[in-house]
């Protein structure tokens, strides 16, 4: 049996136009060889196939039953290698149909997805985007298997693996908000002790009460008491306005906050620093254009984001 490392698969090609033609000169001449190499050609098919495949008759070269079988599987192969080596079709946006897939936080979804599917409605109604929440650990086997085309977050909170690929969009920082009733941060500014001794909401996908500002306070022999988890941003602007809580938070949301609820926006009272906000996708899509596409349109409405 002829294992398939060992198998020319330019001998395909051969066969199909003999088959088209069954006459070698014929063949040659559609093949650019001359009629010596064809008739050699000829002699390697039958060595690797084991079938003499054309024989010459009164009436000319006749294909074997062989032969006549293996006629349309190859030209099926052909066909499928053809498509494989061609270059990528140009991707019209305003005609396609493709569906894209983004996995992203709900800070993500709050600033970047309006813009992004608003730019999307316009230059190409006919893509469906499907949105889905970030996993942990990051979902690298999703991205690899094309359950997912990009993920967007903040870069720390994600650590995506080296080896993908990834481009900042723009950069935040965190502030604080509370309800324009309360007591703290009437010169415009909150002290850390006012910081420290105030009750606090958390913001906690997983639920967890321990993040960046809470190590920083650790390092300072200090601690804040939080009086509040909620899993995501939909309900805290709302509460925080109706309370005597202190939200710390992206900066960016908080400006979109003030537009929501009766809120003042206080700067935090913590050297943290700005944190990179990215988007991250699997370099097996680097020359898909349809996929280059959706990445340069995230990346212009994140430009074109108010700080």
């Amino acid at each position: 049996m002829i294992e398939l490392h060992n198998f020319d698969i330019n001998l395909l090609v051969a066969f199909d136009l003999l088959m088209e033609e069954k006459n070698v000169s014929r063949a040659a001449e559609r093949m650019f060889v001359t009629q010596s190499a064809m008739s050699h050609t000829l002699q390697r098919l039958r060595q690797q196939l084991d079938d003499p495949l054309l024989v010459k008759t009164p009436a000319g070269m006749k294909p074997t039953d062989r032969a006549l079988s293996l006629v349309d599987p190859v030209k099926a192969v052909l066909r499928d290698i053809k498509r494989l080596i061609r270059a990528p079709e140009e991707f019209d946006p305003a005609q396609s149909r493709r569906r894209f897939v983004i996995a992203a936080t709900d800070y993500m979804d709050l600033l970047v997805l309006p813009p992004l599917i608003e730019r999307i409605a316009l230059g190409a109604p006919g893509i469906d985007i499907h949105v889905k929440r970030t996993e942990s650990p990051f979902p690298e086997e999703d991205l690899e298997h094309n359950d997912l085309d990009v993920v967007l977050g903040f870069d720390a909170i994600l650590k995506p693996p080296a080896y993908l690929s990834r481009t900042k969009l723009f950069e935040d920082r965190m502030a604080c908000v509370v309800g324009r009733r309360h007591t703290v941060g009437k010169s415009g500014r909150l002290t850390l002790e006012e910081y420290v001794s105030g009750k606090h909401m958390l913001i906690s996908r997983t639920g967890t009460r321990v993040g960046l500002i809470d190590e920083w306070l650790a390092e300072k022999g200090l601690a804040r008491r939080i009086a509040l988890i909620v899993p995501h941003f939909l309900s805290a602007p709302f509460i925080v306005a109706k309370t005597d809580m202190i939200l710390s938070l992206p900066e960016r949301i908080a400006n979109a906050f003030v537009g929501l609820a009766p809120l003042n926006i206080l700067p935090l009272p913590i050297e943290l620093p700005a944190y990179d906000l990215v988007m991250v996708w699997h370099p097996l899509h680097d020359p898909d254009p349809a996929h280059r596409w959706l990445r340069d349109q995230i990346v212009e409405v994140s430009r074109n984001l108010r700080v």
